[in-house]
C-alpha cells in the first residue's frame, strides 16, 4: 500500500477537511462512548501542532440526505472539547453560507465541527458538485475514518480526488496493521473465523483460504462444516443447504496449502441460557437434543498449539456463544492465549469486527493485542480481499 501521511504535508495555515468517524454510541443526547472521539484525538492535535485550521467532516445515523434534528452531531462538540482540552467551534451546515463564515473564522490551531454531512443528499451518492462544495472549505483533505472507508462517498471518496488527500493517523495505524496481516505478513500466519452462520462469511471464506496457512473455524458456521464432513449435529445451529459450499471450500484449502482447524470436540446442552448444564462430547457422541454451543477442550489445546507455532493471527468472530457463560470458556481462553503471545512479542496479533471486538472486551485483553479494529464493515470488507473506494482513493494520489 502506497499514501501519503501527514508527514508529508505542510501544514502551517492550511485549511485541513478531515473525515473522521463520530457515528457514536448515544443516549438522551449525550456521547455514551467516546472511543471514536479518541481515536481520532492523534490527527487533531498533530494537524493543530502543525498549524493547520481543522475542519471535521463526520457522518452520524442514516438521515437519508434530509435534516433530521436528533441526528445532529452538535451533542459530540462538548465531550470532544473537553478530551482535546481546548475549544471546538460548530457550523450548523457542512456547505454553504454558515459553513464558510465558521471556516473563515478560524485561526491556526483552531478546531471546527461541521454538521451531520449525510444531511447532504449528495454525499452517499458522491455527487461530485457536493465534493466540490465540501473541497471549497479545504486546502487539503486527510481521511481518518477506515471504518467509513469501504463507501465511496461524497466526503471518503469525492473529496480524495478533488484535494490533496492524505491519510490520518488512525487509518495509518489501521491500514498498516492490515498489511501486517494480510498484506506481506510474517509466517505461518493463522486465520480464526468464528460467528454463527457460513452464508455471511462465504467471500471472507473463499479469500483467506488462499492466503493463510492454517485456518481455524469455530461458532456456528463450524457446524455447517462438520454436517458437510457427515457429523450429526443434533439440534446446533447448522445451514444444511450449504454442504455443498463447504465442502468446496474444504477443496480449495486443500488445493492452496491451507489447513483448515475444525473442532475435534465440542461443548453441547440443551438450552442457551447462563448456566446451563453443558458436556463436552466427541464428534460421534453428538445427541439428537444436544446443540453445539462453544468449542471442547482439545480443540481449544489445537488452537493454541496453533497460534504457538505461527507468527501472525488474524481473528474474526467468536468460537462459540460468548455472550452466554459458560459457552464464552474457548472464546475467553484464545484470546487470552493469544494476547500473552503478542504482548510477548512472539505473534502479530489483528482482530476486528464487531462480535470479536466485544468478545476480546470480555476477556479483557483488548489493550493487548497488536491491533483491534472497531470498523466492522470495512474490516470485514477488507479480509474479503475488496478493494475499498476510500483507501483506494489515498493510493492513487500517490505516483
Amino acid at each position: 500500500m502506497t499514501f501519503k501521511t501527514l508527514d508529508d504535508a505542510d501544514l502551517a495555515g492550511k485549511r485541513a477537511l478531515v473525515r473522521v468517524d463520530f457515528n457514536v454510541p448515544m443516549a438522551d443526547g449525550r456521547v455514551t462512548d467516546d472511543t471514536r472521539l479518541r481515536a481520532a484525538l492523534p490527527t487533531i492535535e498533530k494537524l493543530r501542532k502543525g498549524g493547520a485550521k481543522v475542519i471535521l467532516l463526520a457522518h452520524f445515523d442514516r438521515p437519508k440526505g434530509k435534516r433530521v434534528p436528533e441526528m445532529s452531531l452538535k451533542p459530540v462538540v462538548e465531550p470532544l472539547a473537553k478530551l482535546l482540552g481546548a475549544p471546538v467551534a460548530f457550523a450548523d451546515d457542512s456547505v454553504g453560507p454558515t459553513a464558510k463564515a465558521a471556516v473563515d473564522a478560524l485561526q491556526p490551531g483552531d478546531v471546527l465541527l461541521l454538521e451531520n454531512v449525510r444531511f447532504e443528499a449528495g454525499e452517499e451518492k458522491n455527487d461530485p458538485a457536493l465534493a466540490q462544495a465540501l473541497a471549497a472549505n479545504g486546502d487539503l483533505y486527510v481521511n481518518d475514518a477506515f471504518s467509513a472507508a469501504h463507501r465511496a462517498h461524497a466526503s471518503t471518496e469525492g473529496l480524495a480526488r478533488v484535494l490533496p488527500a492524505y491519510a490520518g493517523e488512525q487509518m495509518r495505524r489501521e491500514l498498516q496493521a492490515l498489511d501486517a496481516a494480510l498484506g506481506a505478513p510474517k509466517r505461518p500466519v493463522l486465520g480464526i473465523v468464528g460467528g454463527s452462520k457460513v452464508s455471511t462469511k462465504l467471500d471472507l471464506l473463499n479469500n483467506l483460504v488462499g492466503k493463510l496457512d492454517r485456518l481455524a473455524i469455530g461458532g456456528g458456521m463450524a457446524n455447517t462444516f462438520l454436517a458437510a464432513q457427515g457429523v450429526d449435529v443434533g439440534a446446533s445451529l447448522c445451514e444444511h443447504d450449504l454442504a455443498d459450499t463447504a465442502r468446496q471450500i474444504m477443496a480449495t484449502a486443500k488445493a492452496k496449502g491451507c489447513e483448515l482447524l475444525l473442532p475435534v470436540d465440542v461443548v453441547v446442552a440443551e438450552k442457551v441460557e447462563p448456566g446451563a448444564a453443558s458436556t463436552v462430547r466427541d464428534l460421534d457422541a453428538i445427541g439428537a437434543a444436544d446443540r453445539i454451543l462453544d468449542a471442547g477442550p482439545k480443540t481449544l489445546a489445537r488452537l493454541i498449539a496453533a497460534m504457538d507455532a505461527s507468527a501472525t493471527l488474524v481473528w474474526n468472530g467468536p468460537l462459540g456463544v460468548f455472550e452466554v457463560p459458560p459457552f464464552d470458556k474457548a472464546t475467553v481462553d484464545a484470546a487470552n492465549h493469544a494476547a500473552q503471545l503478542a504482548k510477548a512479542g512472539k505473534l502479530v496479533a489483528v482482530a476486528g469486527g464487531g462480535d470479536t471486538v466485544a468478545a476480546l472486551n470480555v476477556a479483557g485483553v483488548t489493550e493487548d493485542f497488536t491491533f483491534v479494529s472497531t470498523a466492522g464493515g470495512a474490516f470485514l470488507e477488507w479480509m474479503e480481499g475488496k478493494t475499498l473506494p476510500g483507501v483506494a482513493a489515498l493510493n492513487e494520489q500517490v505516483g
